[in-house]
């Protein structure tokens, strides 16, 4: 941990700024749209945005939540994701001070803010993230990342393997099982992949701590929606977000869970 503020600060500003290009990865990638070019437009009138209204989250707050040129409204979604990527910056910087391993995380967790958001839209986790992901997540969990449930050693390439081969194999017999069972589609292909990819940085032990988490907030939040917007079992709540949720908490805070849930 760092006492200093302005590691503090570089990391949020870092962070802002890595989550404006999310946003244009979470809008083009579900369209197989380049993430490169063009340059950044307004999603209503297509006219470019200029540098001096793509400064992240200060530039929504100053032109209003509006379009300089067109004043069509500009979703929340844009600073809220440049926020969430800049804090998820300052927790790990918290958390695990500075090294390879920092960056690691923060292009783990950039990756998770994407996977969440493009399956909240589409319902799809793409490829392009996972497939990538789980290589790299195995080789930055071989040989850069701590074990989240051992801080003080590295997660290592027999664990991180086990977790690869864990968060993929377990997820594929729920998916063979509830299909079976129910006659359709139980999981979807990319959140087989997506908790391989998990396994590789957080271990098996992460895997089967991101499966409760998530399945235990996918169930509230499910309930919850439907007593207040009267939704029924059919309405698709994807369990991407609910996944990516669980695996941030185990990252953060495995080791004290499973310490608490023993009784340590």
């Amino acid at each position: 941990m760092m006492h200093s503020i302005g590691p503090y600060i570089v990391a949020f500003l870092f962070g802002s700024v890595i989550g404006s290009f999310l946003n244009v990865c979470i809008y083009r990638i579900p369209r197989n749209l380049s993430i490169i070019s063009p340059s950044s437009r307004c999603p209503s009138c297509n006219n470019p945005i200029s540098p001096s209204d793509n400064i992240p989250i200060v530039s929504y707050i100053f032109l209003s939540g509006k379009c300089r040129i067109c004043k069509a409204k500009i979703s929340f979604r844009y600073p809220l994701v440049e926020f969430l990527n800049a804090a998820l910056y300052i927790l790990i910087l918290w958390r695990f001070g500075f090294g390879w391993h920092t960056l690691a995380y923060f292009m783990f967790c950039s990756a998770l803010i994407v996977i969440a958001f493009i399956d909240l839209d589409f319902q799809i986790i793409p490829d392009r993230i996972t497939l990538l992901g789980i290589p790299i997540g195995l080789i930055a969990g071989s040989f850069l990342l701590p074990d989240p449930f051992m801080r003080f050693s590295l997660l290592g390439l027999k664990t991180s393997f086990i977790g690869t081969c864990t968060g993929f194999g377990l997820f594929y017999v729920v998916a063979v099982i509830g299909a079976a069972i129910f006659k359709k589609e139980a999981l979807g292909g990319g959140d087989i992949k997506l908790m391989a990819m998990l396994g590789g940085v957080l271990g098996w032990k992460g895997v089967l701590l991101t499966t409760f988490l998530g399945s235990l907030s996918g169930s509230l939040i499910g309930v919850l929606l439907m007593i207040i917007h009267n939704k029924d079992r059919k309405n698709i709540i994807p369990f991407g977000p609910f996944l990516v949720l669980g695996s941030i908490i185990s990252l953060f805070y495995g080791q004290e869970i499973v310490y608490w849930y023993l009784g340590g």
